[in-house]
């Protein structure tokens, strides 16, 4: 049976991952990409049949305890058994240029017997591996993909799989690498583990000590950034909405998707959290990867792409595994790449200004992709889109998507207004025809007007598309990107209906299923639209009810900080593809949220004593030139 989602930690190299148990399995491991066919996918399937890799006590277990190093991604799980207590600490080397799992078993007191079993299964379980001995340990081989274990322990095969027992005693360390190449080439030569784990955590210490946040619940948020940094791809700046496929919206149901792929509203979300926490790094790299993925006509713009840019992400469905407890189907590639999102465009211009905002050198290539997504919106904006939430149930005047039209036009007059009309002319391209700005006021009022005279309800509430009385989590997003202010009645009133119509237990479902949206079943509560709530409340002066939520979110993280896209209140289960970068994102912008409206009113609220970090941007604060979602 699977393992709760919650009972999984991540590694990560910044090109692949892995996904650890706490029973000391790893039960999902992609090399040599995070969209690379999996070698371990017993996570969707049966670990013995689809593939895993346990290292763990071979007799009873009375505790387990996890945690990162540190501000690392070093991970260690300490077993607790009648005769000894062991930790087997994990973790995938960044920037090596080759791909390694380490592992490391130690032993803190007494000895305990312990049991390794590594089945491969190459292509998603699908090929059972060519494996021989070579010195040292063994390789394995099927397809175009290769597989090293070292390690001093005996192995042997059994049943298809390759086992050992060993024992170890106090003060004993016994290392593992299991090492990816190319079945056309010679494997490389085993890592050491225990050097590798050393130079691993200097590596993300050294990263965090970017880290600028000096906010209440800076930990968190650290741990958050980690998250997001761990899922960025370090060759090309790509940075991927999570690192798994079909880990299921409800339990047994169909809403299973592949999210390995780079949405540019996610990336987007992403880049915000990362330069807001100090990591500038990552926002020239993502703004480069921008360029290149949607290089060309802007007609061609895309959702989502490959993590190196690539635009084909066909879906496919894979038969011959069950699913995370029996949800099926399992699903590679997305369909909703095809689909026609217009909120993208308005995320898209709002990164491109917030990095211009934090430091990033304005020049001629980035204006110009600017300057060709607003004619594209010009033309557009009017035409029935796919929605935010990727719904397959036909295209809809969907509110969310007109009002990030209004941000695309915003943000391109916010960049003229920050740079001056001078020295954008000065980087326009020769063949571009004079900027006339006027001109898209023009066209940002009639968005607007539109908005406004369609997209809300008799009681004045916003809707999720026009002519609709049904409510969408989305529309939290009208204050935070500065369309209307916080303290505007029909932000009230929508926050209002939307407290009525989409809570389950104090959290927030992202639309109303009762609406056609070409699927069937439900799913659990949005993590990101429950923080979007708290924002709001933290926009509108509710404070006590913001801290009040945010607590009860970052209570759902499991022991080492991680969070998926969903949560079922019924069940205490979180659900959904793991750990999601969305819901990452949102836990840092509602701590700066918080940060602000605390600051906003002062030392009374005796909770936070002390003083938050003051955003140069806050959402809703700057009127119709607010800053990012």
């Amino acid at each position: 049976m699977a393992l709760p989602i919650e009972d999984y930690a991540l590694l990560s190299d910044l090109s692949s991952c892995a996904l650890v148990g706490r029973n000391g399995s790893i039960d999902w491991l992609t090399f040599p990409r995070f969209d690379s066919r999996a070698a371990f996918a017993g996570i969707l399937g049966e670990s013995r049949r689809h593939g895993h890799w346990r290292i763990a006590p071979a007799g009873n277990v009375t505790s387990v305890e996890r945690r990162y190093r540190d501000s690392s991604l070093v991970l260690e799980t300490v077993f607790t058994t009648p005769g000894g207590i062991v930790a087997v600490i994990d973790t995938m080397p960044p920037g090596a240029g080759r791909h390694d799992v380490v592992r490391v078993v130690e032993c803190r007191a007494g000895s305990v017997e312990m049991a390794m079993q590594l089945v491969v299964r190459f292509d998603y379980g699908s090929i059972v591996p060519w494996v021989r001995r070579v010195p040292g340990g063994i390789e394995a081989i099927g397809g175009p993909d290769g597989i090293r274990l070292a390690t001093a322990v005996e192995l042997r095969g059994e049943d298809l799989a390759t086992v050992a027992s060993f024992e170890v005693r106090a003060g004993e360390r016994v290392p593992f690498s299991l090492s990816w190449f190319s079945s056309a080439e010679e494997a490389p030569q085993p890592i050491d583990a225990i050097t590798a784990i050393e130079q691993t955590e200097a590596w993300w210490h050294d990263w965090a000590s970017g880290f600028t946040y000096d906010g209440e619940y800076a930990a968190e948020v650290l741990r958050s950034a980690i998250v997001l940094k761990a899922l960025t791809v370090a060759e090309t700046g790509g940075i991927v909405a999570a690192p798994t496929t079909s880990l299921p919206e409800e339990i047994g149901g169909i809403r299973n998707w592949d999210y390995r792929y780079c949405w540019l509203r996610d990336a987007t979300f992403s880049l915000i959290a990362l330069q807001e926490a100090g990591f500038a790094d990552e926002a020239s790299a993502w703004r480069a990867w921008l360029l290149r993925s949607v290089a060309g006509d802007p007609r061609q713009l895309q959702i989502m792409y490959g993590p190196a840019g690539e635009r084909r992400l066909s879906e496919i469905e894979l038969d011959w595994l069950p699913g995370y407890d029996d949800s099926a189907p399992v699903r590679i590639g997305n369909a909703a790449h095809g689909q026609f999102q217009l909120d993208v465009y308005g995320e898209v211009l709002d990164a491109m200004y917030q990095a211009t905002v934090f430091g990033e050198p304005f020049d001629r290539d980035g204006w110009s992709l600017q300057r060709h997504l607003v004619d594209y919106v010009a033309t557009h904006w009017q035409d029935p889109d796919d929605g935010i939430w990727e719904v397959r149930g036909g295209r809809r005047h969907f509110t969310h998507s007109k009002v990030m039209a209004w941000v695309a036009v915003d943000r391109a007059i916010e960049t003229v207004e920050h740079f001056g009309l001078e020295m954008i002319e000065g980087v326009s391209t020769p063949h571009e025809p004079p900027l006339d700005v006027d001109e898209w006021r023009s066209l940002r009022d009639a968005i607007k007007a539109d908005v406004l005279a369609h997209g809300v309800n008799a009681q004045g509430a916003f809707v999720q598309s026009y002519g609709s009385d049904l409510f969408d989590a989305s529309l939290l997003m009208v204050p935070l990107v500065g369309f209307v202010p916080a303290d505007d009645p029909r932000v009230a009133a929508t926050v209002a209906a939307i407290e009525t119509r989409l809570l389950a237990d104090g959290f927030v479902r992202r639309y109303e299923t009762t609406g056609d949206d070409g699927l069937s079943g439900t799913e659990g509560t949005f993590l990101m639209c429950s923080f979007w709530l708290a924002d709001n409340y933290a926009l509108m002066g509710r404070l006590d009810d913001a801290i009040a939520l945010f607590e009860r979110l970052l209570a759902l993280r499991n022991d080492v900080g991680l969070l998926a896209e969903e949560y079922d209140p019924v069940t205490g289960r979180m659900l959904g593809n793991f750990p999601q970068a969305f819901s990452h994102v949102a836990l840092i912008n509602t701590a700066s949220h918080i940060c602000a409206a605390r600051d906003r009113i002062g030392d009374a609220v005796s909770a936070f004593p002390g003083t938050c970090r003051r955003r140069s941007h806050h959402h809703g604060e700057h009127g119709d030139a607010s800053s990012n979602p």
